[in-house]
């Protein structure tokens, strides 16, 4: 019997699926899981996602290293904004709290699922196998931009239905279906539809290209995961 997929386009649908029993798989692929598995790569000791920049500040008086944005700018009593290389050099070692205008919001909402993974271009691979090992149900729930779809996120889920369908899973929903297009019609061009955007034109007029860039890069992490396990994300 087939696993089945499932894709949540935006954090305002999510309570139109069943979570239990399922992985979650986050996707803010402009920025914040991207950033979240570069900072597992640099070996950050774990990351701490929260909704609110008091509750991030809060814990940045524990000893964490702050880091987020709200519209795409750096929060300025952060020591770290939303770029995956801010986290470059910085973290190894150290916890890092985090809180965006998307990705976190993404998170907070996927903790009732049986496990929530972080997805991104960067560790697609990993994320592959890893679903495939663990024989669960999937839900790809995107981020998006303050509760509308966008390209990105899709283009991302697209791209792990496909990949996924081919080891005896079934696209579920209309939503699997619409994502698996957009991936299959613009697989050779990633890059070029994801930089068309109405999140990266934002996002380029604050000198940022170099970020998506970066975070549409396939496979830069294969080896790695990223798991939330309680209140953090922790590298699998």
């Amino acid at each position: 019997m087939s696993l089945t997929i499932e894709v949540c386009l935006t954090p305002k649908l999510i309570n139109q699926h069943t979570l239990e029993g399922k992985i979650a798989v986050v996707a803010d692929i402009f920025r914040a899981t991207s950033c979240i598995v570069t900072a597992l790569s640099e070996n950050a000791t774990a990351i701490y996602p929260v909704s609110t920049m008091d509750e991030c500040l809060k814990l940045g008086t524990q000893g964490m290293l702050t880091a987020g944005e709200r519209g795409g700018i750096k929060i300025k009593e952060f020591n770290l904004g939303n770029s995956p290389f801010e986290y470059m050099g910085k973290v190894s070692g150290k916890e890092v709290a985090i809180s965006t205008t998307n990705g976190t919001i993404a998170l907070e909402k996927s903790k009732n699922a049986e496990q929530v993974i972080i997805g991104s271009f960067l560790n697609i691979t990993a994320t592959i196998n890893y679903l495939i090992d663990q024989k669960l149900p999937v839900i790809i729930h995107c981020a998006g931009w303050k509760g509308a779809p966008n390209i990105e996120d899709t283009l991302y889920a697209g791209a792990l239905v496909h990949q996924l369908i081919g080891h005896d899973y079934l696209a579920k929903s209309d939503s699997a279906k619409m994502a698996l297009d957009l991936y299959r019609r613009n697989k050779n061009s990633l890059l070029k539809i994801a930089l068309e955007s109405d999140h990266a034109k934002r996002l380029k007029k604050f000198g940022i290209t170099k970020d998506l860039d970066f975070c549409l890069q396939v496979d830069k992490y294969p080896n790695l995961n990223g798991r939330l396990m309680g209140s953090k994300i922790i590298k699998i």
